[in-house]
């Protein structure tokens, strides 16, 4: 009977997807309709999977920690840093221009503001007679669902924006919080509480780990992998070991899986070793877990009870509720329909809810009709908080971010190629200290005039405020003196011209150590005359108007672990190399693509800027 029960949830988790995909059901998350069909299978309607199942029961116990071990994994820890202080003059005046409010001090002043109203209504629970303990409830109502806005924020490819980056953190706080809030609560009020001083325990073995596995990934790349899986069975060491740890000093073992997510999140894996967790967690263990917690809600008796029937829509309004504020304090930075799209999801919550009654279960403090009205709460929430978001979200209009490129002297060898690139997705401005060249330039392209070539003058006149700046006068020394002063000054690149060899023989090393670009236009003939006789469509390549060289680096998770023939615009762009690891790798059809890889392609100018906008984004 347990291989029975066992396939019947393995086929069900193998068809929710499909059905999903065939009636576009991408609203929803996963996890929530898994635990509706975990209900119908249940005694709710069909009665075929019963939750006292030894093999699903151990199954759904390891899902929870591998979903624990996984949401660990998600904390980009970089939200929680400080603005850094300006390093550079530049990074100094781009952070005077930065918003008042960090996307931390919102996300953070949120979740507080999270964690007082739910202390009321924990409080208000056990006055109104609702729920008796203001603890567990005050934890459960502070929870939110990090997976479910992940999944949003990605379909909406908000990540790598201020907003994307508010609403994660909170969701974060949302998971980490409650996580040790329910493990201190555990340490007090169980049968088997011990002293909070073992939980450091926790924290020592996971240092301890962290500091014996750091240098693993480097050694794993010189290894055969393909038998011996080493960074999967690194994983789950992490987990079973703090686990067992967790559990020996008297933790809930989540805090353990949470902790090993953490130390692997900090190892810093390669990007396929994540996928296959991922693959390993979501494929299998996960979806029973979830599964199995729609089986326990028996809505046979939940619906038949007068009492329960209240505290299904008490609950889900105390959830709503102890998101409100959030509301108004994302007002001090976004415009009302964004804000009031940032509380509702995060008034989404299931992952730690379902973690949360799991321990409360396990302690005796909750009933199976109150544990059940909690769950399904937290499911509509769920089911409504992504519904509201994509309603209200609203995208500010804002136009494409151009590159500064700003040029210093204006000759016959700079404007041509100033203009071309103003042509495309490039700001470009010109600077000479040559009144005639001003004159006559300055009705072709940009132009603005110098009084003189001092470095300090040239800063002061914001020669320097760019992304990119190129240094094409004829004079070395003066581009040598200037390429420094902009390097110094903060701008990230730096591309200086030198006609006289013997000029940059002698400067070369100390210009490259500091990561100025330099070159001399004798060597670059001297390339482009035998690239054209090795390769003759090479000068055509190179000045076509119609199709060119460009490059990206891939950041958009999207299209991470691919192969380029299954990319939607493959058919429209030549990829001729690709740089990963400091190498070059030629691409086959079936190549995988990796976050971070640069990507060199051939395309028409208008298809590259799509192309360079879509893999470009952090998601």
């Amino acid at each position: 009977m347990d291989q029975i029960s066992l396939l019947i949830i393995l086929t069900a988790a193998l068809i929710t997807p499909l059905i999903m995909a065939r009636l576009r059901l991408s609203i929803l998350p996963t996890a929530v309709v898994e635990i509706l069909v975990g209900i119908l299978l249940g005694p709710s309607l069909f009665n075929v999977v019963h939750s006292s199942n030894d093999t699903l029961t151990l199954l759904s116990n390891t899902g929870v920690i591998f979903l624990m071990f996984l949401s660990g994994m998600e904390i980009d820890f970089s939200l929680f840093s400080r603005r850094r202080v300006p390093e550079t003059p530049l990074a100094a005046k781009a952070a005077q221009q930065a918003p008042k409010y960090s996307p931390v001090f919102l996300a953070v002043t949120s979740y507080v503001s999270v964690v007082v109203v739910s202390l009321a209504l924990g409080w208000i629970c056990k006055l109104t007679g609702l729920f008796k303990d203001p603890w567990l409830a005050t934890i459960i109502f502070m929870t939110i669902s990090l997976g479910v806005v992940i999944a949003t924020l990605k379909e909406k490819e908000l990540l790598s924006k201020p907003f994307g980056q508010t609403t994660l953190l909170i969701a974060a706080l949302g998971e980490i919080v409650p996580l040790f809030a329910l493990t201190i609560y555990a340490s007090i009020f169980g049968n088997n509480s011990r002293s909070l001083w073992l939980l450091l325990l926790v924290f020592l073995a996971a240092g301890v780990l962290f500091i014996r596995f750091k240098p693993f990934f480097n050694f794993f790349e010189r290894i055969n992998k393909s038998t011996t899986q080493l960074d999967i069975r690194l994983a789950f060491f992490l987990i079973f070991s703090l686990v067992v740890i967790a559990d020996a000093v008297g933790a809930e073992n989540i805090l353990g899986a949470f902790v090993a997510g953490i130390v692997m999140k900090l190892l810093q894996p390669h990007e396929e070793t994540r996928v296959r967790l991922d693959g390993i967690g979501y494929g299998f263990f996960i979806p029973i877990f979830f599964m199995l917690s729609g089986v326990d809600i028996n809505l046979r008796t939940l619906l038949s009870d007068s009492a329960t029937l209240l505290l299904i829509p008490a609950f889900f309004v105390a959830y709503v509720l102890s998101k409100v504020a959030i509301y108004w304090i994302l007002r001090l930075r976004f415009h009302r329909r964004n804000a009031l799209a940032g509380a509702t999801i995060s008034g989404a919550t299931v992952t730690m809810v379902l973690a949360v009654l799991q321990v409360a279960k396990s302690m005796k403090v909750v009933t199976t009709q109150q544990s059940g009205a909690f769950l399904l709460a937290a499911i509509l929430t769920c089911i409504l908080g992504p519904l509201a978001f994509n309603v209200f979200y609203n995208p500010q209009a804002e136009k494409t971010k151009k590159a500064k490129v700003h040029f210093i002297g204006a000759n016959l060898w700079t404007v041509p190629v100033a203009q071309q690139l103003a042509k495309n997705w490039y700001d470009i401005t010109m600077y000479t200290d040559k009144a005639a060249n001003y004159r006559t330039y300055n009705s072709e392209i940009k132009t603005e005039l110098l009084d003189n070539l001092n470095p300090e003058d040239v800063t002061a006149q914001q020669a320097f405020d760019a992304d990119i700046v190129v240094l094409g006068h004829f004079n070395a020394t003066k581009n040598y003196e200037l390429a420094k002063a902009a390097k110094t000054y903060g701008v990230k690149r730096v591309i200086a011209r030198f006609e006289d060899r013997n000029v940059l023989d002698a400067r070369e090393t100390e210009l490259t150590q500091m990561g100025i670009e330099v070159f001399n236009t004798p060597a670059v003939t001297i390339a482009m005359l035998r690239s054209l006789i090795e390769a003759p469509t090479t000068l055509e390549l190179l000045t076509s108007s119609e199709t060119t060289v460009y490059e990206v680096t891939l950041r958009n998770r999207r299209y991470t672990e691919q192969a380029i023939r299954q990319m939607p615009f493959v058919d429209q762009i030549t990829i001729s190399q690709i740089f990963r690891d400091r190498h070059f790798i030629r691409p086959t059809g079936s190549t995988t693509l990796k976050l971070n890889d640069r990507l060199i392609f051939t395309s028409t100018p208008e298809t590259a800027q799509q192309i360079r906008q879509e893999l470009g984004i952090l998601n």
